[in-house]
C-alpha cells in the first residue's frame, strides 16, 4: 500500500559549491569579467555621438555601432539566430556543454552572486555552519546584508537590461528624478527579480530542470565528443590513504574519495558516477582533481577533458560528419551575413498604387495615374534623391520635383502623379520602373516595378 503521505517532489538540498583555483576557474572568472563587463558597459558606449547599442521599439529601429536596422531587415535577425544556434550545435559536437560552463548568462550570474556571497558569509564550511545556526542578530545581518546586495545588484541588472532599448543616458535621468514610466519600471524590477530569483535562489534547479539544451544535448554527443571525465581504469579501486602510502600495495587506485569533485560541483554530482546531463562542463572538478593529485605526487588528469574514445583507448577523430556540416554551414552563413551587411543599401522604397481608380483623364486630354512613393531613409545622415522613370516614350512625373530630401532615419510618403498622352500608349495596361538614387552616390539606388493604366484604344473600322 503506497504511503499517502509520500511527495513526488524531492525538497531541494542547498548545495554549497567549495571554492577552487586553478586554469579552468581562471578562465571561468575571465569570461565571468568580460561578458559582465559588456553587458553593463555597452549601453554607455557612444557611436557618432548616439548610443551604440539601441532596439529603439517604438522608433522600429536597432542602431548596432553606426549600423541602423528597420523591420525590415528583420532578416538579419534571423540569420543572427540561425548563427547563434549553429554555434552552439558545432562547439557542443567538438567540446560538449562549453557554452554552459563558461558563457551561459545562468552561470554568469551565479557565480557572480556565489562570489557576494563568499565574501559576507565566507567559505563553504561557513556557510554550512551559519544555515545551521538558530536566527540570531549575526545571521539576521549577515543573511540581510547578502540579500540587500543581490537585491540591488539584480535591479542595476534590469536597469541595463532596459537601457538597451530605452537610451540608458535618459533612463537614469528619469530614475533619479522619479519620473520613470510604467513600462520601464515594470520591466526594471521583472528582470531584476528573474536575476535575483534564477541567480540567488534556484541556481542549479535552472539548469537541472528549465534549461532544454540539458535534455537534447545528447543527441549532439558522440564518442569523439570532448567531455569531462573521471577515469575509472585509473582511478578505481578508490579508498583513503597516506601520501607516502604506494597504492599498488594497498590495491587501490589513484582515487583518494576526498570527494572534493563533488563539493565543487556547482550542481551537486558526482562526476565519478559517469557522464551526466546535468554536468555543465564547468570543469571545476578537474582544477580540484589535479590540485590533489599535485599534493600527492600522482599525474594530473584523474578527471579531465577527455572523449570516450579515448578512454577506451581507442582513435579521438576530431572531424566528423557532422562536425564539418555544422562548420560548413556556419562559415557559409557568416559569409553571407557579412557580404550582406556590407553591401546593404540603406533606402527602403516602395510604391503604392491609387486602387480608388485605375487612371484618369485630364483636362488637356493626358493619361494619369496615381501612386505614393514611400522612401526609408535607413542611413544616420540626410539624403537627397531623384526620381526615374522608365517605361514608354512620353511618360512623365506631374509637378515633377527634381529632389527628394529625406532625413535621416525618416520615412516620407510622396503623392506622384504619372502622365502620358493617350496616342504614346499602344496597350491598357505597360509595366514601368520607377527608380530613387541618391544625388551624390549613385550606388544608393533602388529600382520598384509597377503599372501604369490607360483606356482601351478603339480602333476604327
Amino acid at each position: 500500500m503506497n504511503d499517502s503521505n509520500s511527495s513526488l517532489y524531492a525538497k531541494r538540498q542547498k548545495i554549497y559549491p567549495r571554492q577552487v583555483h586553478g586554469l579552468y576557474a581562471f578562465w571561468r572568472t575571465t569570461g565571468v569579467v568580460v561578458l559582465l563587463g559588456l553587458y553593463y558597459i555597452l549601453p554607455w558606449v557612444k557611436w557618432n555621438g548616439e548610443q551604440a547599442v539601441l532596439f529603439d521599439l517604438p522608433a522600429r529601429k536597432f542602431h548596432l555601432f553606426g549600423l541602423t536596422l528597420w523591420p525590415q531587415d528583420f532578416i538579419y535577425l534571423a540569420l543572427l539566430l540561425i548563427l547563434a544556434a549553429l554555434t552552439l550545435f558545432f562547439f557542443t559536437a567538438l567540446a560538449g556543454r562549453l557554452w554552459c560552463g563558461y558563457a551561459c548568462p545562468q552561470t554568469v550570474w551565479t557565480e557572480i552572486f556565489m562570489w557576494i556571497e563568499r565574501k559576507i558569509e565566507g567559505d563553504r564550511s561557513k556557510q554550512i555552519k551559519l544555515d545551521k545556526q538558530h536566527w540570531n542578530r549575526k545571521k539576521i545581518l549577515l543573511k540581510g546584508s547578502k540579500h540587500v546586495i543581490w537585491i540591488v545588484f539584480s535591479l542595476y541588472t534590469g536597469l541595463t537590461f532596459v537601457g538597451y532599448f530605452t537610451p540608458i543616458a535618459e533612463l537614469t535621468y528619469s530614475l533619479l528624478h522619479w519620473t520613470l514610466g510604467p513600462w520601464e519600471t515594470f520591466w526594471i524590477f521583472f528582470y531584476g527579480f528573474a536575476t535575483y530569483g534564477n541567480a540567488g535562489w534556484m541556481r542549479e534547479q535552472v539548469c537541472i530542470y528549465m534549461c532544454p539544451y540539458a535534455r537534447f544535448q545528447s543527441a549532439m554527443f558522440d564518442k569523439n565528443t570532448l567531455i569531462i571525465s573521471y577515469d575509472k581504469k585509473r582511478g578505481e579501486p578508490r579508498g583513503s590513504r597516506r601520501k607516502s602510502a604506494d597504492p599498488k600495495a594497498l590495491g587501490l587506485g589513484d582515487c583518494v574519495d576526498c570527494t572534493l569533485c563533488q563539493q565543487v560541483c556547482p550542481t551537486g554530482i558526482d562526476i565519478r558516477d559517469g557522464l551526466q546531463y546535468q554536468c555543465i562542463a564547468c570543469a571545476a572538478c578537474v582544477d580540484v582533481c589535479d590540485e590533489v593529485m599535485e599534493k600527492l605526487d600522482y599525474p594530473k588528469g584523474l578527471i579531465r577533458y577527455t572523449t570516450e574514445n579515448r578512454l577506451q583507448g581507442k582513435e579521438t577523430k576530431i572531424l566528423r560528419p557532422r562536425v564539418i556540416l555544422y562548420g560548413v554551414l556556419l562559415a557559409s552563413l557568416t559569409g553571407i551575413l557579412l557580404y550582406s551587411l556590407a553591401t546593404r543599401i540603406p533606402i527602403q522604397f516602395n510604391v503604392i498604387r491609387d486602387r480608388a481608380q485605375l487612371y484618369r483623364t485630364a483636362d488637356n486630354g493626358m493619361i494619369e495615374n496615381l501612386y505614393t512613393l514611400k522612401i526609408a531613409n535607413m542611413d544616420l545622415k540626410d539624403h537627397l534623391y531623384r526620381i526615374k522613370l522608365s517605361g514608354p516614350d512620353g511618360l512623365a512625373l506631374r509637378h515633377r520635383r527634381d529632389r527628394i530630401k529625406v532625413p535621416a532615419g525618416e520615412l516620407i510618403e510622396l503623392p506622384v502623379t504619372l502622365q502620358i498622352r493617350p496616342e504614346q500608349i499602344a496597350r491598357p495596361r505597360v509595366t514601368i520602373s520607377i527608380t530613387v538614387t541618391d544625388s551624390t552616390d549613385s550606388k544608393l539606388s533602388k529600382t520598384v516595378e509597377t503599372s501604369f493604366f490607360a483606356p482601351v484604344r478603339r480602333h476604327a473600322n
